[in-house]
Parts: structure tokens; sequence; C-alpha cells
């Protein structure tokens, strides 16, 4: 498989944007992970920083839990970033890893980490969801 449907120069833009984008998900990690270290250090004897009624307390744990879930989120997101990194790099960028045919430009835009063509893609989700 190549990635022969792609200029070198559009590789290159694609190349940039998934960098960008990859430091983008980075700092929004960076800035996840800062908070939860907060809240860990508050949690180390600081009263102040206790919430007193089970309300707040249940808020507190509700916010913890979805900054966890955005954390995962964000680092399987870089994930497949890298992974779209190394494909341009072996050349084989664009290219469907189920049936081997082209991604369409217009998807790789709007996603520019996808491994899948849009009915590939479709596919699999109603198989994963059939799993649940």
């Amino acid at each position: 498989m190549s990635a022969n449907n792609l200029t070198l120069k559009r590789l290159e833009e694609y190349e940039a944007i998934l960098l960008k984008e990859r430091d983008e998900t980075r700092k929004i990690i960076k800035g996840i992970d800062e908070i939860q270290k907060q809240g860990a250090k508050n949690c180390s004897g600081d009263l102040s920083s206790y919430s007193l009624h089970q309300a707040d307390m249940g808020t507190d744990t509700d916010q913890a839990e979805m900054r966890v879930y955005l954390l995962e989120k964000e680092i399987e997101k870089c994930k497949e970033i890298n992974s779209a990194l190394k494909r341009i790099y072996e050349k084989s960028y664009g290219i469907c890893q189920i049936c081997g045919k082209h991604i369409p430009h217009n998807r790789l835009k709007i996603v520019p980490y996808a491994k899948f063509c849009i009915e590939c893609k479709s596919k699999e989700e109603k198989n994963s969801k059939r799993r649940i």
C-alpha cells in the first residue's frame, strides 16, 4: 500500500496539521493533569478545600471523574495522531486499514488521523455496538 493518491505537498500539509493538533492535545493533557495534581495536593490535609455539603462532595467527585474521562480521551487522540504521523513517514497515510482503499480528502480534512474510510468506520462502529 502506498499513499500515491496524495502528493508530497499534501502529505506535508497533513503532517503539519497533525503536529499542530498533537501539540494542542498535549497542552490539554498537561492542563488536565495539572488540575488533577492540584486536587490531590488539596486533599493532602488542607481542609479548606474539602466540600462540607454532601451535594458539593458529589459535584467534586463528578468533576474529577469527568477530568479522568477527558484525560483518557485526549491521550487516546494523541496516540491516534502519532499513529497517523507514522503512516505518513511509512507512506501508508490516507489508506483504509480495513479495505485498502484511499480515504477521501474530505474525510482526512475533518479527521486527519483517520485510519478507516467512511464505509469501514461505519461497519466497525455497528459491530462494536453489537458487542456492547
